[in-house]
C-alpha cells in the first residue's frame, strides 16, 4: 500500500482470492514494471511500443503507459512545474502497481527527470518488480530528431521548464539496463530488453 497520508476514513483493505501469483500462473509470465526514462526524443515511446509488440506476439499481457497519453486523462489537470511532475510520476507509480497486481507487464515511457521520483516508484513496488531502462541519447541528437518540435520551441523561450534545456534531467545511477538509442538499432534495443526479462525470470523459453 502507498505511504501517502491516508485522508479517507472508514476504509478497510480487502484481500482478493485471485492473487497475483495465480494470475502469473495463468499468464505463464511474471508481471513487472519496465520503466523507460530519458530525454524527450530519446526513443522511449518507440522502444516501449516495439517491445510491447514483440511481447504481444508471444502471448503476454501488456500495457504501455505513455507520458503524453496519460496527460489526456489521468493527469490532464497537471502542468510541467517541478511539483506537477512529481505528482505525475506518483500517479503513474500507483497505476503501475495496480497493473503489476493484475498480472500485467506494464511499460512506462516518461521522461521522469528526477532520480528521487523514480526511486519512490521503485520503493512502492517489491524489490525486483521495477526495471529501470535508461534510453541514453545525447541532447544534440535528441534536438536533431525533435519529432514534436518541442526543443525548437524551448530554445525560443516558448516552453518554460523544458527538460534538458531549462530544467535538469538526472541520469539513472544504476539502472537495470542502459540502451544507447543514438547508436543501437531498434531491433537490437528490443532484443536487449527481452534478454533482461529472460534473465530476470519474467518468462521462460522452455
Amino acid at each position: 500500500m502507498s505511504d501517502m497520508p491516508q485522508k479517507s476514513t472508514n476504509v478497510v483493505w480487502h484481500s482478493a482470492t485471485v492473487t497475483r501469483e495465480r494470475r502469473a500462473e495463468l499468464n505463464k509470465h511474471q508481471s513487472k514494471v519496465l520503466w523507460f526514462t530519458g530525454l524527450s526524443g530519446a526513443g522511449k515511446s518507440t522502444l516501449a511500443h516495439a517491445v510491447e509488440e514483440e511481447l504481444y506476439r508471444r502471448g503476454f499481457r501488456t500495457f504501455v503507459l505513455d507520458g503524453d497519453n496519460v496527460r489526456h486523462g489521468l493527469c490532464a489537470d497537471l502542468g510541467f512545474s517541478d511539483r506537477d511532475r512529481v505528482e505525475n510520476i506518483r500517479r503513474i507509480g500507483e497505476v503501475s502497481k495496480l497493473f503489476v497486481e493484475a498480472g500485467v507487464l506494464v511499460l512506462t515511457a516518461f521522461i521522469s527527470p528526477f532520480r528521487d521520483d523514480r526511486m519512490k516508484v521503485r520503493t512502492l513496488l517489491s524489490s525486483d518488480d521495477f526495471l529501470e531502462i535508461y534510453c541514453k541519447c545525447p541532447l544534440d541528437v535528441c534536438e536533431e530528431r525533435d519529432v514534436k518540435g518541442l526543443y525548437k520551441r524551448a530554445r525560443a523561450g516558448e516552453i518554460k521548464g523544458f527538460t534538458g534545456i531549462s530544467s535538469p534531467y538526472e541520469e539513472p545511477v544504476d539502472p537495470e539496463l542502459t540502451i544507447d538509442t543514438s547508436s543501437m538499432t531498434l531491433d537490437d534495443s528490443v532484443q536487449a530488453v527481452l534478454e533482461l526479462l529472460l534473465k530476470r525470470g519474467v518468462y521462460s523459453e522452455s
